[in-house]
């Protein structure tokens, strides 16, 4: 770890809880049949990636979850809902271990979204933290739906390394999804899978990015 000047986060399961399990079961609930194929963690609808990436916006992605159910009556309000459920929220070292790595490492977010998960993120941080985004905790935070790319596909490794100049050997990226780290590693990056019985505090800690 000696080599490592920069470290690029992701969000969900890193930083922020999600429970996918959770969006499954209201997704049945909505009357989503197959939920498993449908949303799952390693595999999903192409609208997910879609959403995602910013080429369908709220009302599109809403109409789709309509069309799935075969329900045209679902409200905007249950879909969302639903579609939220997934959110839990920062765990309470989280965000001082950030400011820590922000000291010593220049630091990045690299996160899938979509615009109703951010927009509901953003309410959280603001509600809970008395926060307006998540930009003081890093040099810059980016959103695949607002860069109109998603990981794992290259160019969006490739763009946040080139607009900051970032040597792949000297970066760390560390995610919770084995196919975004399997791209990062292939352009050179150090990664570190999180697993979901590893914080990122006992991580940053045990690996010594960290110390007291």
């Amino acid at each position: 770890m000696d080599t490592i000047k920069n470290i690029i986060f992701d969000y969900g399961n890193v930083i922020f809880t999600i429970d996918f399990n959770r969006a499954q079961q209201s997704f049945s609930e909505l009357g989503i049949k197959n939920v498993e194929s449908f949303f799952a963690h390693k595999g999903h609808s192409p609208i997910f990636d879609q959403f995602e990436q910013g080429f369908i916006s709220p009302a599109q992605f809403r109409d789709s979850i309509r069309a799935v159910a075969g329900i045209s009556s679902l409200t905007d309000a249950e879909i969302d809902h639903a579609w939220n459920s997934l959110l839990i929220g920062v765990p309470e070292p989280n965000h001082d271990l950030l400011l820590k790595a922000k000291k010593k490492y220049r630091t990045f977010l690299l996160s899938n979204n979509n615009e109703i998960h951010y927009n509901s993120i953003i309410d959280y941080l603001k509600r809970e933290h008395n926060l307006e985004s998540n930009a003081h905790f890093f040099e810059k935070d980016y959103y695949s739906h607002l860069m109109k790319m998603r990981k794992p596909n290259p160019e969006i490794f490739e763009f946040v390394l080139k607009e900051h100049q970032l040597n792949p050997a000297e970066t760390l990226f560390i995610d919770d999804s084995p196919q975004h780290l399997k791209t990062a590693a292939e352009l050179g990056l150090h990664t570190h899978l999180l697993l979901p019985e590893e914080s990122l505090e006992s991580y940053l800690y045990g690996s010594g990015l960290l110390t007291e």
